[in-house]
């Protein structure tokens, strides 16, 4: 599928305009009765990030004007959320919301589709999905797992988790049983740390017996959901293995290629409103829920640069072995790095100097 003509129709004014064209009755009565299982890898407790399996099956079923009807089951339901891509990859069901990162045992390319540590932002992840040729790269590398997938959703750059006692300097660190999966986990074990992958509805039993020491999930909005704050008060940030993480809809190959084309163009278009449509809504939600946090005794800590400058080094240190076994992982963490290069020198200018004046007036309270 030509890329551009996804990208002309992409977003919720494309959508909307694709709905309107597929609407009409001669269309639709061509359109087949397709009825498909998508599983998520997140509860139903956590909204937004689960809510955008559901709206991108809501867009397309409206555009194919009920023809096309995708069901969303939550993590567990058909089968655990860490097993979300294996269910499609093998057929057991067409589709599943997730974060590809969580297959990093798999394959380290995996990460590369949702974020790496010090990798892009938000804007950037869809820049380079869309225009960068990241997207055709990922599904590339996809492809040998039987998969198709779209971009869908974004959490904005994520918080450095919850920890029970403060952690001030590298030293911390070591012995620390933190939830902390894939790529970041492998950094970090470098540092002592003890990651643990755990699936999002198993955090907070985990952090509560004590089974794991800190635990990081997304932001403010999920975690006072979550109630880690309540076990684990300090809140520490950036996640810098999250600058921008993006989730997919992983479609099994077979099933993807047997849709007509109207159902292609369909799906893509439906997964990048998602995609806006999460940004969006976690940038509304987490201010409030920040302020609801520290009203509940939550106290933020930033990662100091001793630690942020061990974990940079750790992380290098590990994109080298990559670089030099994995030639997948070589040949797209290339494509993300040179664009990231170019990016920044852009977003230092206009973006960071905009983005820091108003900040000093909002802490002047000039706003």
């Amino acid at each position: 599928m030509d890329r551009r003509s996804f990208i002309r129709k992409g977003a919720l004014g494309g959508a909307a305009a694709a709905a309107a064209s597929l609407a009409t009755p001669a269309l639709a009565e061509d359109l087949p009765e397709v009825t498909w299982r998508l599983t998520s890898s997140f509860p139903k407790s956590l909204d937004t990030i689960f809510g955008g399996a559901e709206t991108f099956a809501d867009y397309v079923s409206k555009m194919t004007g009920g023809k096309f009807k995708i069901q969303v089951f939550s993590a567990g339901e058909i089968v655990p959320g860490l097993q979300a891509m294996d269910a499609v990859s093998n057929g057991t069901v067409e589709a599943c919301h997730t974060c590809s990162y969580y297959f990093w045992g798999k394959d380290a390319t995996f990460a590369l589709g949702t974020a790496v540590p010090f990798g892009l932002n938000a804007r950037q992840q869809n820049a380079w999905f869309y225009y960068g040729g990241g997207n055709d790269l990922m599904n590339e590398f996809y492809a040998g797992h039987g998969i198709v997938a779209y971009p869908c959703g974004n959490t904005g750059a994520q918080m450095g988790g919850w920890f029970r006692k403060e952690i001030s300097s590298v030293d911390d660190l070591k012995g620390l049983k933190m939830r902390l999966g894939g790529f970041a986990g492998k950094v970090m074990e470098r540092l002592g740390v003890v990651p643990q992958q755990i699936a999002g509805g198993d955090i907070y039993p985990a952090l509560e017996k004590g089974t794991i020491d800190a635990t990081e999930w997304v932001g403010p909005y999920d975690d006072e959901k979550l109630g880690f704050y309540k076990v684990a008060p300090y809140y520490y940030y950036p996640g810098w293995w999250e600058g921008g993480a993006a989730l997919h809809t992983m479609i099994n190959k077979e099933k993807f290629e047997a849709l007509p084309e109207a159902y292609k163009e369909v799906i893509m278009v439906a997964a990048q409103a998602a995609n806006s449509d999460m940004l969006a809504s976690y940038d509304q939600k987490n201010p409030t829920a920040l302020k609801m946090l520290l009203a509940n005794g939550a106290q933020l800590r930033p990662f100091s640069a001793e630690i942020l400058q061990a974990c940079y080094k750790a992380s290098m240190e590990v994109y080298d072995e990559l670089l030099a076994s994995n030639e997948s992982f070589k040949k797209i963490y290339e494509s993300q790095l040179a664009y990231k290069r170019d990016a920044y020198v852009w977003a230092q200018l206009a973006e960071y100097n905009y983005d820091t004046f108003m900040m000093i007036q909002s802490r002047n309270g000039a706003l």
